[in-house]
């Protein structure tokens, strides 16, 4: 069985509000069964997760967050050492890193998606703003899995 080349990798915490956006972009995603696409979530990036990037053609990490532009905020992250290295949590870019320092060569290409969020408590359920961001993201990312292509990534940046 080959690996499929684009790995969605969303991370986010169901229970608490908006920060479910990933899980639930991914769980659209995968109810579509999209060719040579694989679908995976978690709570959060841990080291672990440098064997799931391996012998990708295209990565797209998925998260929520309260800050960035409405409905979502798109753009390619490359590796970087920042705090997160050593801790239980990591950043996407963190994980670029760890897969270079394990690996010896650089991460596939990768890109962040970011779909604003609004509620973060605990307890929370997806706001209705939020609700509607999801949609944007998920047909967004939808066209980006369809053609499964650096160029028409990048020509795709926010």
């Amino acid at each position: 069985m080959s690996i499929p080349k684009v790995l969605i990798f969303a991370y986010g915490n169901p229970g608490r509000g908006d920060d479910a956006l990933g899980p639930e972009l991914i769980e659209s995603i995968e109810a579509e069964s999209l060719p040579d696409c694989e679908c995976q979530n978690d709570m959060q990036l841990q080291v672990e997760h440098v064997t799931d990037l391996m012998d990708r053609k295209l990565i797209l990490f998925v998260d929520a967050d309260a800050s960035c532009a409405e409905p979502f905020y798109f753009s390619e992250i490359s590796a970087e050492k920042d705090d997160s290295y050593t801790s239980h949590a990591m950043t996407p870019h963190a994980l670029l890193h760890a897969f270079h320092h394990v690996y010896g060569h650089d991460a596939p290409p990768a890109f962040l998606l970011r779909i604003r969020g609004y509620q973060f408590e605990l307890g929370d359920p997806l706001s209705a703003e939020a609700s509607g961001n999801l949609k944007a993201a998920t047909a967004f990312t939808r066209n980006l899995c369809t053609k499964a292509d650096l160029l028409h990534w990048q020509s795709s940046l926010c």
